[in-house]
């Protein structure tokens, strides 16, 4: 099979897509949104656990991209850009929602108890993403992470699901390391509490 074209689409960089669309090019944007539509997708259905509205807003958060485009500096790369965009459309329909989850800790005051090079999650540990792969087992988690509050159900989709670093995650939402580890520590221990049965028979 030849090597794909220059000009192929899919092998154009993020930049150069941008660069077009800053100048007017609709055609690039829509390469970028075919590009990434199902990554945002997933992190909007990750947050809000409902397949009509997380479309909606990943829908909302390309909108809220091309109207931003000419304020896209290119000191950060395209998808952590649009992924702050989506994050942002996100929490704000779960902040009218009120979504509240029941036993919550206050993350700030608590901080200074997760030491910033301490493990961030329980030894017996069940990755989330990691039993996704079972449909029961994945419909359990799935309502298990919507019991959290929205902040700490992000940052477990950010780190499980997406896999991003603590300091990555940091600069996304943004607030301090130990926060984002804080956040984790308590996301999880709910977690363990509301699937214990699940950590229990993994082990």
């Amino acid at each position: 099979m030849p090597a794909a074209a220059a000009t192929d689409p899919g092998e154009v960089s993020d930049i150069d897509l941008v660069k077009r669309s800053q100048a007017g090019d609709t055609r690039a944007f829509d390469t970028l949104v075919t590009r990434y539509r199902g990554r945002i997708y997933a992190m909007t259905y990750h947050l809000i656990q409902n397949e009509t509205e997380a479309w909606d807003l990943a829908q909302e958060a390309f909108i809220k991209a091309w109207r931003a485009l000419p304020t896209f500096k290119h000191d950060a790369g395209f998808y952590t850009w649009l992924y702050r965009i989506a994050h942002n459309v996100c929490y704000d329909w779960l902040r009218k929602k009120k979504i509240q989850g029941d036993g919550e800790f206050d993350d700030e005051r608590s901080e200074h108890r997760v030491a910033v090079g301490a493990e961030a999650a329980p030894k017996s540990d069940l990755a989330p993403d990691a039993a996704m792969s079972n449909a029961e087992l994945g419909s359990r988690i799935r309502a298990a992470i919507a019991k959290l509050s929205p902040e700490h159900r992000q940052v477990i989709v950010l780190r499980e699901v997406e896999g991003m670093a603590y300091e990555e995650i940091a600069a996304l939402i943004p607030c301090s390391l130990g926060t984002v580890m804080s956040r984790l520590f308590y996301a999880r221990k709910k977690l363990q509490e509301l699937l214990h049965d699940v950590y229990e028979n993994s082990h």
